[in-house]
């Protein structure tokens, strides 16, 4: 698997959304992409308790720990690599998380327009 180029949504080089805990496709910190990452992990999310509800009612339990994968679980304040096209669903429920652009992969805009990111940007 190649990585795309690291750039994020304002053209400059993709800085890391998180370490603590580890996020991305390529669980590199960075929310990295290529043409396997189907998902499109590439908006950088401030989790809050609501997205995680919103997100495990529909399936995806991110709150959880799951040892045998070596993922602590998320709460509140964590931030994390989200899937482009979950982003634009909680922001059409109104309960989208806030985003770092300046972590936020260029590949998000292909699913998420610009000024909804803009909208949500803590950075």
């Amino acid at each position: 698997m190649t990585p795309d180029d690291s750039i994020n949504v304002l053209g400059d080089a993709l800085a890391p959304c998180s370490h603590t805990p580890v996020t991305g496709f390529f669980r590199d910190g960075h929310c990295n992409t290529c043409a396997e990452d189907r998902g499109s992990h590439t908006v950088c999310a401030v989790m809050t308790d609501e997205f995680l509800a919103f997100s495990k009612y529909l399936g995806n339990d991110l709150s959880t720990p799951r040892p045998e994968f070596q993922f602590p679980g998320l709460k509140a304040g964590d931030q994390w690599c989200l899937c482009a096209a979950r982003f634009l669903q909680a922001y059409q429920e109104d309960c989208a998380p806030r985003v770092r652009l300046s972590a936020t992969h260029a590949r998000a805009l292909d699913i998420v327009p610009l000024d909804v990111l803009e909208s949500h940007a803590i950075d």
